[in-house]
């Protein structure tokens, strides 16, 4: 989570409190969410207001809005985010009525709130060019590599703005061509022997090392000094993870997965998996266990066959085990043998689009979670001979299997559906970066993410 973010969640926080503040005062005439609650109860009443507004926020994308949105844009997504809030906080009402707002103060807060958060995204940055609290990047390098990290710089928000592309060196620059963006011409550097004083003159504190060919070309005491200086340097592999969330496999070495940190799995973390897994799997499989008749029923009702789907999977070590899902498709699906799943895949009964979508046919796979074989959060388990395949095709693919294969993970939140040798490229980049990364934070960020993907039918 870049610091942008941070700064919108706290002040959006401080403004969900201004809200119930003058919603109190408006309501009541004083500072009070209702008459005769001791402190401790509108403490807690207010801390509840407040995560659910953020989370609400965070549920309906208002921190993911595009640099470039529109007026209108921002409006639409505060007010989703304020009718979010104004629905989950109905239930937890509901569920604890002690906690429950004064009359009107709920509708007079979240309105005012909604339309201090659009003022507040209005005018600090997002729908304007300039990025607020942006950190300058000089790029060193004008090859494709550096085009293609400065092309993810100007095409979306973030933490970052392009300086400009500095030349190391014009003998050593690619020949220009015709498809060569007039935009990425006219920010090229010439090169200079102070590399410290170009990047103060354009305002860069960071520099990222994006050339092809380093030997006789990288200026190394030229990027010590920027180093000592307080400017921080960066190779392209790198930056790319920090500002995609994925891993640059085109630029990767063994080397740089050695020296790099991450990649590292304590025991400790192993435990909070396990317990993680445990916990969650348990609660999944109490909190469905109503619905399987009803679902039992439903599938049975819509097409020949078994309840249950099991198939051979790849998991840990690359050791197979037999995956359960509720069956989502025709009983001869596969008479021709294994075939990727497609997005509307005409094998799917109507009953199975409805459990594909919503997920509820993974959840018998929360007895593999259960059982060790899979865990809640990680890779998607693929089948084996789909792994034969790609591990010939795609160097770094087994990698992959040194953690548990997961019901959910970093790849199926970030990435959208797909059958093709492309789109598992694709995947395994976001599967390295969560094995690199591996954290609670980043398992918290995914559970948060799944909930949107169930809801609005994102990723797969």
């Amino acid at each position: 989570m870049d610091l942008r973010i941070c700064l919108y969640i706290v002040v959006d926080a401080m403004l969900a409190l201004a809200s119930l503040v003058f919603a109190a005062g408006l309501r009541f005439g004083q500072l009070t969410l209702q008459e005769g609650w001791q402190p401790e109860q509108a403490l807690r009443a207010s801390l509840l207001f407040v995560v659910v507004i953020l989370f609400s926020s965070y549920l309906m994308e208002v921190y993911a809005l595009p640099r470039e949105s529109r007026k209108r844009e921002i409006l639409a997504a505060c007010v989703q985010g304020g009718c979010a809030a104004f629905f989950f906080l109905s239930v937890v009402y509901y569920l604890a009525p002690e906690l429950m707002l004064g009359r009107g103060v709920l509708f007079i807060a979240l309105g005012f709130f909604v339309a201090l958060q659009f003022s507040w995204y209005a005018l600090s940055g997002i729908g304007a060019r300039k990025v607020p609290f942006a950190q300058r990047v000089l790029i060193l390098g004008t090859g494709d590599l550096a085009c293609q990290l400065g092309g993810l710089l100007t095409s979306q928000s973030g933490s970052f703005t392009l300086a400009g592309y500095l030349e190391v060196d014009a003998a050593h620059r690619p020949e220009q061509t015709v498809h060569e963006p007039e935009l990425f011409r006219s920010q090229i550097i010439p090169a200079r022997d102070d590399l410290l004083q170009t990047a103060r003159e354009h305002k860069a504190s960071v520099i990222v090392v994006a050339l092809a060919e380093r030997r006789g070309v990288l200026p190394l005491q030229e990027m010590m000094r920027c180093k000592l200086n307080g400017i921080e340097i960066l190779d392209a592999p790198t930056f790319y993870e920090m500002v995609q969330g994925k891993l640059l496999l085109e630029e990767m070495t063994p080397s740089w997965i050695i020296f790099s940190t991450g990649f590292h799995h304590t025991g400790l973390i192993n435990v909070y998996k396990r317990f993680i897994d445990v916990l969650l799997s348990v609660t999944g499989l109490l909190l469905s266990a109503p619905l399987l008749p009803f679902i039992a029923l439903a599938v049975k009702l819509d097409s020949p066959g078994p309840l249950f789907f099991r198939q051979e999977r790849v998991g840990l070590g690359e050791k197979s085990f037999t995956l359960y899902k509720f069956r989502s498709m025709r009983q001869d699906a596969e008479r021709d043998g294994a075939v990727w799943a497609e997005k509307n895949d005409a094998r799917v009964t109507r009953v199975g689009a409805f459990l594909r979508n919503s997920r509820i046919d993974e959840i018998p796979q929360l007895i593999n979670v259960l059982r060790g074989e899979m865990s809640f959060i990680g890779p998607r388990p693929e089948r084996p001979e789909f792994v034969e395949k790609l591990r010939q095709e795609i160097y770094y693919y087994s990698k992959r299997h040194t953690i548990k294969p997961g019901l959910t993970g970093w790849a199926q939140v970030r990435y959208p559906y797909g059958a093709t040798v492309q789109d598992a490229i694709e995947k395994l980049r976001y599967d390295l970066y969560y094995i690199k990364n591996l954290s609670v934070l980043l398992d918290t960020r995914i559970i948060f993410e799944t909930v949107k993907v169930v809801l609005f039918g994102r990723g797969r």
